[in-house]
């Protein structure tokens, strides 16, 4: 999906950057967490497809709150308040010249979501909340919540490592991500494009003092509440807690301990958005498109661990990472999937996958190394920033039939890349473990 246009509003004196996209029947203006910047979201295949939900049955509005992202920085000492960042979602949606939307608040951000609701509910249709909390200092009628000690722990240990590859928040906020090194790069980067370290700390102290519940029974409009059944970020019983203050709203439990909505099994958040918002409940529909896989492996890595040990196989394999990633901006391919030593990649055309794989096999070699690469094009399914379908299983099976050193592709993509220069011998027809019949093969010799 190609990212919206990022404009500007403004709210007094303070430009704020939004997006709009989709065009559904009804508005639905999304207020991320306490930091966020709606380009870099799209990075992230998981995060862009759980947008592109959304904007497929509503016409989706969002936005960086003031001090974050894209949008005009404050002073540590000037931190907006709820009120300002109320004010900043009424300049949005009178921008986009939206009179009435839903809001779907995610963490801190459904505090907001909550004050606008109960103060404009003629311009607020309907109310989501997911992971959000009434206050965020324990007390003793709210004691779901850190403690003051243990919450200004919390914010220093996030300002000494914030935008690291393993945010110390991480664990909280996307356990089942736990060792995916491309998603924790992107939520490193992330981070660091969202906030600054002293700016983060300062936002982190301000939420601190968030406090709603005397404005929960002022709730007027439909509300939906989800949460996940072990979140240590927010509990759920803090959901429950919001639920009993809000008349008439519907709290959902979703098993899981992931923290971000759009990680974890964010097809039961959205189907549950997506019923209360429209009245129909369906699953996602995946997108099938045209793409080349590209699966690599690394030729003995077994006998290469035992060799040079541990720590410095796992030097050698970062080496290695850092070599397919390289090729892979190069040549304008997208990274999968990363298993081990293993690596799918997708491209939009089956010539710069061929090349990239084999400029890479001559590139590991530096390192000491062999790898096995197949290539092979056909109609994939895309959801929830996976790829899918017998076209990948294809790909694999092709690559797991190639010697060190070599490149194999399908016949498929021998055809298509008729004309470019790269020339083929014929491996002849195989048989491909769990694909039904005969598959013609190619082994790349003049890339």
């Amino acid at each position: 999906m190609t990212p919206p246009e990022t404009r500007y509003a403004k709210s007094g004196d303070v430009s704020i950057a939004y997006q709009v996209l989709g065009e559904g029947p009804f508005d639905l203006v999304y207020v991320p967490g306490f930091v966020s910047n709606i380009e870099i979201m799209w990075e992230e295949p998981g995060y862009a497809a759980f947008l592109g939900r959304l904007s497929s049955f509503s016409r989706l509005i969002l936005f960086d709150k003031r001090g974050t992202g894209l949008s005009d920085p404050v002073a540590p000492e000037e931190l907006p308040t709820l009120e300002q960042r109320m004010d900043d979602v009424r300049a949005v949606m009178d921008a986009v010249g939206s009179e009435r939307a839903a809001l779907l608040g995610h963490s801190e951000g459904g505090n907001m979501c909550v004050l606008f609701a109960a103060t404009y509910p003629e311009r607020s249709s309907a109310l989501v909340l997911v992971g959000c909390y009434a206050k965020r200092i324990r007390s003793d009628d709210y004691p779901w919540a850190p403690s003051f000690d243990e919450r200004m722990a919390q914010i220093e240990r996030a300002e000494r490592t914030w935008g690291s590859p393993r945010p110390a928040t991480e664990v909280d906020l996307a356990p089942s991500k736990a060792g995916d090194v491309a998603f924790e790069r992107w939520l490193g980067r992330y981070w660091r494009q969202s906030a600054s370290p002293k700016a983060a700390a300062a936002l982190l102290r301000m939420n601190s003092m968030i406090d709603v519940r005397a404005v929960l029974p002022s709730v007027a409009v439909p509300t939906l509440l989800l949460y996940r059944t072990h979140d240590a970020d927010v509990m759920v019983e803090e959901g429950r807690y919001i639920a009993s203050r809000i008349s008439g709203s519907k709290l959902v439990e979703i098993p899981g301990a992931d923290h971000l909505m759009w990680t974890g099994d964010s097809t039961a958040m959205l189907d549950e958005i997506e019923e209360f918002l429209t009245g129909i409940r369906r699953g996602p529909e995946p997108d099938r498109v045209l793409a080349t896989v590209l699966f690599t492996d690394i030729v003995g890595s077994t006998e290469h661990a035992s060799r040079l040990g541990d720590r410095e196989w796992r030097l050698l394999l970062e080496r290695h990472h850092a070599l397919v990633r390289s090729h892979l901006d190069r040549f304008r391919g997208t990274e999968i999937d990363t298993a081990g030593d293993g690596f799918m990649a997708t491209f939009d055309g089956p010539a710069r996958a061929i090349r990239c794989a084999a400029e890479l096999t001559g590139a590991v070699r530096g390192l000491g190394l062999e790898i096995r690469a197949g290539v092979h094009t056909g109609e994939v399914v895309l959801a929830d920033g996976d790829v899918r379908g017998i076209a990948v299983h294809i790909g694999a099976r092709i690559a797991a039939l190639a010697e060190p050193g070599e490149v194999l592709v399908s016949r498929t993509v021998a055809d298509l890349v008729a004309g470019s220069g790269i020339e083929f011998t014929d491996r002849g027809d195989r048989e491909l473990k769990g694909v039904p019949g005969t598959w013609r093969v190619y082994a790349v010799t003049a890339p």
